[in-house]
Formats: structure tokens, C-alpha cells, sequence
């Protein structure tokens, strides 16, 4: 099912990759985003996604695409979502009711689970994922399936809480068999 909905995504992709090259500057991200429906899932080894121009933006000058699957009520994954494009990422958003079919394609280790779940260049994102952290991600391209901050630990972004102190918390890589490690420490 997973190389299906890669293979399916790719003529959607090119159309949105030949849409953005003939578009006037007037469009705008919302426009972008707003004209893309597709489902990405993950594969067992990391994918080159398509990538989306942003001009010197902090994740470098070409940033793929963050996909995004929260709940419409969840204020915490909103800020999440806030935070990445802050750091320059270009985010479509896909408000859903139930994610644990999109937990499950993309191979999100239950143990590893939180509120949100983002794909970008064909790895899964599990919570509240610092941008640093993701960049450095795709950066390095490790043979992994995705990375994970379990539960919505404070101050983690997204989850800050005005004079509270940030806890300690592990960032957990994790691969198609389900197996984890510690990624980076915060």
C-alpha cells in the first residue's frame, strides 16, 4: 500500500512542480498548499521528496514540503506546525479525525506515538519534532523511518508553557522493523 500512494503522488507532484514554475509572484503559500490533496506515506528507505523554492529561508534554499496530519482541535500541533514555518519549511496541512491509519502507514512505532504526524523528504515526523532536528535529518539522510518525540513532553516546541520549565526529553529515530533509538537528547 505504501509504494502505491508514493507512485500515485508522483503525478500530482509533477503537476504542482510545473504549476509553481509558470505561477505570477502573487501567488502564496496558502494558494500552493490550498491546490495539494496528495496522501504521502513512508517507505521502508528514505525517498528524495519534491521540493517547493524558498528564498534564503533558514531550511536552506530549497526546503521540501512538511505534510501534516493533526486533528482540527489540537492547539499544541498548530503551534508545531507554526514553529517549522517559522524555521522556513513550507507546511500543507491535512486536518483528520482519526490519524491512526496514517500513524500506521508510516510505520510510527506505537511506543513512539504522539499527537501529530508530518511526512517530509519520505520520512515520517511523530510530534513535536524541533526544525533544528529536521533539518539536520535531511541533512544527514539516515537509513531510518522517521523520527519521534514520544507524548508532548513541555517545552518542546509547541509545547512551551509560560514560566514552566522545559522538560528533558529524547528525540527517538526509528526504523521500518519497528526497532528505536535515541536520535539527539533535548
Amino acid at each position: 500500500m505504501t509504494k502505491s500512494i508514493l507512485r500515485s503522488a508522483a503525478p500530482l507532484t509533477a503537476a504542482l512542480l510545473l504549476a509553481s514554475c509558470t505561477s505570477t509572484r502573487a501567488d502564496t503559500d496558502a494558494e500552493r498548499t490550498a491546490s495539494a490533496g496528495a496522501t504521502t506515506s513512508v517507505a521502508a528507505e528514505p525517498a528524495p521528496a519534491p521540493t517547493v523554492a524558498v528564498a534564503e529561508s533558514p531550511a536552506g534554499p530549497e526546503a521540501p514540503v512538511i505534510t501534516v496530519y493533526k486533528s482540527p482541535s489540537c492547539g499544541c500541533c498548530k503551534n508545531w506546525v507554526d514553529h517549522v514555518k517559522a524555521a522556513g519549511f513550507t507546511v500543507e496541512v491535512h486536518d483528520l479525525d482519526n490519524l491512526s491509519d496514517i500513524k500506521a502507514d508510516a510505520g510510527v512505532p506505537a511506543n513512539a506515538r504522539s499527537c501529530h504526524t508530518a511526512i517530509v523528504g519520505g520520512y515520517a515526523l511523530e510530534g513535536h519534532v524541533p526544525a533544528a532536528t529536521i533539518q539536520r535529518l535531511l541533512k544527514e539522510k539516515p537509513a531510518i523511518a522517521g523520527l519521534a518525540v514520544p507524548g508532548m513532553p513541555v517545552g518542546s516546541p509547541g509545547m512551551e508553557v509560560p514560566g514552566q520549565p522545559a522538560d528533558k526529553y529524547d528525540i527517538v529515530a526509528f526504523k521500518a522493523d519497528g526497532s528505536t533509538s535515541v536520535y539527539e537528547t533535548h
